[in-house]
């Protein structure tokens, strides 16, 4: 599907500018579309028209997101390619901006159909991103054959996004490389290649 362009673009890129600003500063329970369409300069006729809810508004918040994200890093090896991703993951988690906005995205998707199918296609996108630098690490003999892809790059992220939730934990570098190497360490031992049916 062809991006929009010209003022279409324009006042999309301003609303979802908007939206992410309101939901860093209020969260999704206060993410009103009127204030949106009020940051932005735009009419408000406008906001409802195309997003309809703020739902919708998320939606469409990660859509972007997701186009936005910066490609996946090659660099031939396995462990430095799981690095790359996990210090990708943590920047974007210790960003003053990206961080709140990522929280905030997390709550409304807890709390709405639209905005959890929204964040599950981010995530989606992300993963299938990097999924070929374990797919070409069991190719070079790397990791047991059978390997899950999607698994191992959802271990490395996992431990980065607890600390971001639920543990409150630092964020920095040395974790996000300690996640790397344990999913790393996971893969080659064959934890994540089907398991054998019990006799």
């Amino acid at each position: 599907m062809t991006r929009p362009g010209g003022r279409t673009a324009r006042v999309r890129a301003a609303v979802l500018r908007a939206a992410g600003d309101a939901l860093v500063e209020h969260g999704f329970d206060r993410l009103d579309l009127t204030d949106v369409a009020r940051r932005a300069e735009v009419g408000k006729t406008t906001v409802y028209r195309r997003w309809g809810t703020a739902a919708g508004l998320v939606a469409d918040l990660l859509t972007d997101m997701a186009e936005q994200s910066l490609p996946r890093t090659d660099t031939g090896s396995l462990i430095e390619d799981l690095r790359a991703n996990a210090r990708l993951v943590q920047r974007t988690l210790v960003d003053p901006r990206q961080g709140a906005l990522f929280r905030a995205v997390i709550v409304a998707a807890t709390c709405d159909p639209r905005a959890a199918e929204a964040l599950h296609r981010f995530y989606a996108v992300r993963i299938a991103e990097w999924v070929p630098c374990v797919e070409q690490a069991v190719r070079r003999g790397e990791l047991p054959s059978g390997t899950d892809p999607a698994e191992v790059i959802r271990a490395v992220s996992a431990p980065l996004y607890y600390r971001l939730l639920v543990s409150g934990d630092p964020i920095d570098r040395a974790t996000a490389d300690r996640a790397a190497e344990a999913a790393a360490a996971a893969a080659h031992a064959g934890v994540y290649t089907p398991t054998s049916s019990p006799n």
